[in-house]
């Protein structure tokens, strides 16, 4: 095959209630989920049978997925929020996964164009994400996209991201 015939990188929102969108999404967020940045533990079977059913119910959110040709690569799944500082709604990147043979190939780059293009038609202020602090990688590509830490007064630190499970 000759390069040029190499199928084009193509993101596509989810249907949450499609078979195949379904199963691409399940299958690279239960690989994200056992990546070491992912917690490196398969998604249960509970959370394999409901995530898109729940997924369907949230008008909030949206998912994407990068396709090369008929193979999902990468994922990114949004809710969307507010920003009580500027009264308008904020876009949150909840997972953002590309499996491990297709990084540093512009395809995360292509998954945040498309949730940031989403965040626009929805009127959103900002994008927001978390990532880990060893996640370098992740970092760099974050920063390449425009992403920088959150800071109000400088003096005070930037945010941590905090959790307690219930």
């Amino acid at each position: 095959m000759h390069p040029d015939d190499s199928p084009a990188l193509q993101v596509r929102r989810v249907d949450y209630t499609d078979a195949r969108d379904r199963a691409a999404l399940i299958d690279l967020l239960d690989a994200y989920a056992q990546d070491p940045m992912g917690g490196g533990e398969p998604l249960t079977a509970d959370v394999r049978q409901r995530l898109c059913d729940d997924l369907a119910q949230l008008p909030s959110a949206a998912s994407f997925i990068a396709w090369l040709g008929d193979a999902p690569i990468g994922l990114i799944n949004t809710i969307e929020g507010y920003s009580t500082f500027k009264a308008r709604p904020l876009m949150n990147v909840h997972d953002l996964a590309v499996l491990p043979a297709h990084r540093a190939r512009g395809v995360g780059q292509a998954l945040l164009a498309a949730c940031q293009a989403h965040a626009r038609e929805r009127g959103c202020c900002k994008l927001t994400l978390e990532v880990l602090s060893g996640n370098q990688r992740a970092q760099r590509s974050y920063e390449r996209f425009g992403f920088a830490p959150y800071v109000l007064d400088p003096a005070e630190g930037h945010a941590l991201m905090m959790q307690k499970w219930l």
